[in-house]
């Protein structure tokens, strides 16, 4: 069965969006009692900030990953690139576990950088096929950026 191309785009996007919401099982219980509790650093933005731009990264990795797919699963860098994506997808979902869920920021810090090379990976996968669902990615891998000093900052807050 052959998908169209608007159907390929609303199932990336809605894979992408489901692993912010399974993320946000782990995220919002935690937030109220134990994320509200830890000192955090200056830069850190208000928590209602997360929600949103969370939510415009995974729309934007699901178009990405729509400019990918519709090149054709029977090339192999489209398979390669879109297993590193399903990869990097599950390191975030699992960052949340350990953050979140575990409430345990150091280890989460060692997963983010995991994440970040896996970022990373996408970006050079996707720049092979689509330099345009690369450029999409580009926003992710700041923002993960970001998030890695803020992770790591509240781990060196919680230890002392």
């Amino acid at each position: 069965m052959k998908l169209s191309n608007p159907l390929k785009l609303v199932i990336a996007i809605i894979v992408s969006l489901s692993a912010g919401a399974i993320g946000s099982l782990f995220t919002t219980p935690a937030i109220p009692i134990w994320y509200n509790s830890l000192a955090k650093p200056a830069l850190n933005p208000p928590s209602l900030v997360f929600g949103p731009v969370w939510t415009i990264l995974f729309i934007l990795m699901g178009i990405a990953v729509f400019l990918v797919w519709r090149k054709g699963l029977d090339r192999k860098e489209v398979k390669v690139a879109l297993a590193i994506f399903i990869f990097q997808l599950f390191l975030n979902v699992f960052w949340s576990v350990l953050f979140f869920g575990f409430k345990n920021p150091g280890v989460a810090f060692t997963e983010i950088i995991s994440l970040w090379f896996a970022i990373m990976a996408l970006v050079l996968a996707f720049y092979q096929i689509s330099r345009a669902a690369s450029y999409l990615i580009i926003p992710y891998i700041l923002w993960v950026s970001f998030a890695s000093y803020l992770n790591y900052a509240i781990w060196q807050l919680s230890i002392r």
